[in-house]
């Protein structure tokens, strides 16, 4: 009987008990949020801090998969990807994203490269697939999708990271992504090949984190901003999926105890949502950051009105 338990744990997932309170994950840290709604549930796939108080620098092993059906309540799935899965990475679990397309999760992320005859290491963008939202994945075309050596635009090795993922209503995918320049390309309908060249766009204070999505009938690009240490949250709109951008101007404000944040933005159940990390658990902080959760609103004419950090987090949706 207790073996029998453990499987359904494992294959099932556990609940974990909230108060729909910021940070809404307690027992892990965690960062990089990137929601995706599947059916009447939102999943919730993270990057995983694992870096000890005194360390300077990311301890990512592996990403990690929540959901909920009421935003109060979040079920563990525990790791469920790992750098290990690809077999040219090596390196931290950088941030990621979770697209549904065609009966299948394409779940993008960003690790780093080994040295070898297809790259001389560096960050790099590789994607993993599965016929379920929570796994098991496994890598998708045992290659990375994007190398170092693809962009040269920026000198240093890191700049291939944050990849997020858009599909558009004429069911065009792109890929958007760029640590201090941001970078799309057309995916092909298959999402594992490039289907034209890549482009550098001209951001105002543009450095990471790219969300891109549509809402009505216009695009928006939402990113962590370089204009001032710790970085905010700032977004541009268009009347397309490529432009051209148009800067709105800040969002959110810097984060508690933390120099990153990271924005993940999703509609659930009639309500939106704005999904970013900080360090505000104790012994957390810019290594050991954990994921919150606050109410997104919009003005009339379609810009987005300053998102408001609270401790309290967002109210219970049936």
């Amino acid at each position: 009987m207790k073996n029998t338990l453990l499987v359904a744990l494992l294959a099932f997932g556990t609940y974990l008990p909230s108060q729909a309170q910021n940070p809404i994950i307690r027992d892990v840290f965690t960062a990089d949020p990137a929601p995706l709604v599947y059916r009447d549930t939102l999943f919730l796939y993270t990057g995983h801090d694992t870096a000890s108080v005194k360390e300077t620098n990311y301890k990512m092993p592996d990403w990690r998969i929540y959901s909920t059906t009421d935003m109060v309540h979040w079920k563990d799935y525990g790791t469920r990807l790992s750098p290990r899965t690809f077999a040219w990475a090596t390196g931290d679990a950088y941030a990621s994203q979770c697209v549904y397309h065609k009966g299948k999760f394409y779940w993008f992320v960003a690790t780093f490269h080994k040295k070898d005859d297809n790259s001389q290491g560096g960050a790099a963008i590789g994607v993993a697939v599965s016929d379920r939202p929570t796994g098991p994945f496994k890598d998708a075309i045992g290659k990375a999708l994007i190398v170092n050596e693809m962009t040269k635009d920026k000198p240093h090795a890191w700049d291939d990271i944050d990849p997020t993922v858009f599909i558009d209503d004429d069911k065009q995918a792109y890929l958007y992504w760029g640590n201090l320049s941001c970078r799309w390309v057309k995916l092909k309908d298959n999402l594992t090949e490039l289907a034209g060249p890549i482009t550098v766009v001209n951001i105002k204070n543009y450095i990471e984190g790219p969300w891109v999505y549509k809402r009505k009938k216009l695009y928006y690009l939402v990113y962590a901003s370089a204009g001032t240490k710790p970085e905010m949250i700032e977004y541009c709109t268009a009347p397309s999926a490529t432009g051209p951008w148009t800067y709105r101007g800040i969002i959110q404000e810097n984060v508690p105890n933390s120099f990153t944040t990271h924005p993940g933005i999703i509609d659930y159940k009639g309500k939106s949502y704005f999904f970013y990390h900080n360090g505000s658990l104790p012994t957390g902080g810019s290594y050991r950051r954990s994921i919150c959760v606050d109410d997104m609103y919009y003005n009339p004419d379609g810009t987005i009105k300053p998102i408001v950090q609270t401790t309290k987090g967002v109210a219970p949706v049936k």
